[in-house]
């Protein structure tokens, strides 16, 4: 298990793109989607959409999954 965040791809709204996560996230994060019955792209660009301006898209996903992590 890697500490330092690798880089992984998405497609977001039919574009390529890539977002940088360190393992244990992005376990979490499919999880999260395999839970809620969702493709990992589209549960990315339900968080991108919802992110606004002031932050990544990594850094937006790690938010999402440690909120979800509180709410268990």
């Amino acid at each position: 298990m890697s500490a330092r965040p690798v880089k992984r791809s998405l497609t977001l709204k039919g574009h390529r793109t890539s977002v940088s996560l360190e393992d244990a996230f992005w376990r979490e994060f499919q999880s999260i989607a395999a839970e809620d019955g969702k493709a990992i792209n589209a549960l990315a660009a339900e968080i991108d959409a919802d992110r606004g301006t002031d932050s990544g898209l990594a850094s937006a996903i790690r938010v999402y999954v440690l909120n979800r992590a509180k709410q268990r």
